[in-house]
């Protein structure tokens, strides 16, 4: 079982930018994929992004329609860890955002198909 620790959650302005980071430890991320998902208040559980390394030589990404051009994913090998930038910060992105892990590389933002997740951490829109 994988253990996942999010951080970077963050006030942030209308606008702005801000890289959310997802620490793995229990495994190498060489053989999982793993996905960012975010939760606002009262709304269900959405998949924005995930990342898998392909033929062992280099990593895929897939990301929700909504979100293509303004969230990238990536992943440094070297630190066992997934981040997730996220640029011209909406209304709609406030949210406690997760990261998830399932050990295959099928890409999906299906979260019933993750079966390790980390606590989340919050990112907030400024006024």
């Amino acid at each position: 079982q994988l253990q996942l620790v999010e951080s970077g959650g963050s006030l942030v302005q209308p606008g702005g930018s801000l890289r959310l980071s997802c620490a793995a430890s229990g495994g190498t991320l060489d053989y999982y994929t793993i996905a960012w998902f975010r939760q606002a208040p009262g709304k269900e559980r959405e998949g924005v992004s995930d990342i898998s390394l392909r033929d062992g030589l280099r990593d895929y990404a897939t990301y929700a329609d909504s979100e293509k051009g303004r969230f990238t994913i990536s992943r440094d090998a070297a630190k066992n860890t997934v981040y997730l930038r996220i640029n011209s910060l909406k209304p709609e992105d406030p949210a406690v955002y997760y990261c998830a892990a399932k050990r295959d590389p099928i890409a999906t933002l299906q979260a019933s198909e993750y079966a390790d997740w980390g606590p989340g951490t919050q990112v907030t829109a400024s006024a």
